[in-house]
């Protein structure tokens, strides 16, 4: 699956939880996610009142635009890696939760069992 591919993939299915994520499609869903980030993160230089800047008011329309899309391939590639959605909440553990997520994100797929 190339770059261009994934975007298109995590993007048609937006909120789609059911169903399975590979291993690039997720891997360059997050890079993709980074890149835009990290671009707006440029404009943090450019104030806006007192308080506040154009790149943090981007960064935050940005990371609200994408949050739902980014769990969506998140649980589905739990579940090509035979692991349950709950993992996601790993996120919520200060640096080794990321660790731990990462970990389990990177696992290779596991072929659904035909019997049930």
């Amino acid at each position: 699956m190339s770059f261009a591919d994934a975007i298109r993939t995590v993007l048609r299915k937006y909120a789609e939880f059911t169903g399975r994520a590979t291993r690039p499609e997720f891997w360059w869903w997050f890079l993709f996610y980074v890149l835009v980030a990290s671009a707006l993160a440029v404009f943090n230089v450019i104030p806006i009142g007192d308080a506040s800047s154009l790149g943090a008011i981007l960064s935050s329309l940005w990371g609200i635009a994408v949050l739902l899309p980014t769990l969506a391939v998140m649980v589905r590639r739990l579940r090509d890696a035979d692991y349950g959605w709950g993992h996601v909440f790993w996120l919520l553990v200060p640096i080794g939760g990321l660790v731990v997520l990462a970990v389990l994100l990177s696992r290779p797929a596991k072929e659904p069992d035909p019997t049930g």
